[in-house]
């Protein structure tokens, strides 16, 4: 059975620099940029082409530079936005426009101080403009996540007439609860007239830590696209994470949803941009974490030795990772020891095995890791037969 395209909308340049101290500069950019295209995101968000000369310049030298990509520049629901990022997209070979506008309640009455009609009018006005422009444009209902359903479907519905290509929901807060998600996505699908002339996409923010179960809850429920970001980088506690939705929507082949992403650049394209913008990726980060491969209690080790299997569900090098990491502790167990002893030449009897692990829970205890440099003492602190060993 062929498994439907889920395509991945990638925001780092765009959403993700909006984290303080995260600045770019256009050589970074465009870096970066080349690498999305090669790893396979279909769309790029380059950047918000108003905000600042730099980011003009950034977008328009991206959209030059981008092969096979989409190319897109965020706008609000104002005309100038929309003029200055059709410019910047000018030498795009598939540019996108993303306009819209806040439409819960709270963002109605206390950010734009509107009405709901006026505001559909705007979101509606807004698309039909950036149309006037490019064939592809995404309409973005800013906090969706807390917007009533029978009015967001009413305001997708009209801007589906207007021309949108691309419906965003996002969870703007990170307050949505996978079912409710989930249930806002599969309302849509049911009650939008004309759904099937557009993409239904999430934006999940995570807040609350649920943005990558928001985006699969949301896809399972007829969404096409996920917006989300390397490294899960982005506002506040983040984005929805690229490595991990590709990699959930690929471990679970029933689902039959799938990303033209090249999994095995996610560990390189996750170094890069940690490097270039300055964020490191904490040690447990599911899937490009420096310990997601990584065991040291014995029972797992004795497992992953014998099946590796046993305790990862994901194959290393299928993201880029060379291979598992066994890492000596005082919770390694004698197989563990063992096997790192045979990496660097020692192929241990039993008996002297059990003489060397004695000696290895005492240096265990006194450092956190044992490393190939501490084998070799232990090995000769041991009460055994040095030469018989390999």
């Amino acid at each position: 059975m062929s498994k439907d395209k889920v395509y991945i909308f990638d925001t780092t340049l765009r959403d993700g620099e909006q984290v303080p101290g995260c600045k770019l500069d256009t050589k970074q950019k465009l870096v970066i940029a080349e690498r999305l295209d090669t790893l396979g995101v279909d769309i790029i968000e380059a950047g918000f082409p108003i905000s600042s000369p730099g980011d003009f310049n950034s977008v328009k030298e991206i959209a030059k530079v981008v092969k096979n990509a989409t190319v897109c520049g965020l706008t609000r629901s104002v005309k100038k936005d929309i003029e200055v990022a059709a410019e910047a997209l000018k030498k795009a070979k598939k540019p996108r426009i993303h306009t819209g506008i806040g439409t819960s309640d709270s963002h109605i009455q206390y950010k734009f101080n509107s009405t709901r009609e006026k505001i559909m009018e705007r979101a509606v006005e807004a698309v039909k403009y950036a149309k006037s422009f490019v064939e592809d444009v995404e309409f973005y209902a800013e906090d969706a996540g807390r917007t009533d359903n029978e009015y967001l479907a009413r305001i997708c519905e009209e801007v589906i007439k207007a021309g949108a290509t691309v419906l965003n929901i996002p969870d703007t807060t990170g307050y949505c609860l996978p079912e409710e998600y989930g249930a806002k996505m599969k309302y849509l699908r049911e009650n939008v007239k004309g759904i099937d002339k557009a993409i239904l996409s999430c934006h999940c923010h995570n807040d609350l830590g649920l943005a990558t179960a928001n985006s699969i809850a949301g896809v399972i429920h007829g969404a096409r696209q996920i917006e989300c970001t390397i490294n899960g980088i982005g506002e506040r506690a983040g984005n929805t994470s690229l490595e991990e939705v590709v990699m959930i929507l690929r471990q679970h082949p029933y689902l039959n949803l799938d990303t033209g992403i090249n999994s095995k650049l996610l560990f390189s394209t996750s170094q890069m941009v940690s490097e270039k913008m300055g964020m490191p990726v904490q040690p447990n980060k599911a899937i490009v974490g420096s310990n997601a491969f990584a065991h040291s209690s014995g029972i797992h080790q004795d497992g992953v030795i014998k099946k590796r299997e046993t305790y990862e569900i994901i194959d290393p090098n299928d993201v880029g990772v060379d291979h598992s990491s066994i890492v000596l502790t005082a919770r390694s167990g004698r197989a563990a020891l063992a096997y790192r002893a045979k990496k660097i030449g020692y192929e241990l009897t039993k008996v002297q095995l059990d003489a060397v692990y004695e000696q290895f829970l005492l240096f265990a205890d006194r450092k956190k890791e044992i490393l190939d440099e501490d084998i070799h003492e232990i090995v000769e602190s041991a009460d055994v037969n040095i030469e018989s060993l390999a």
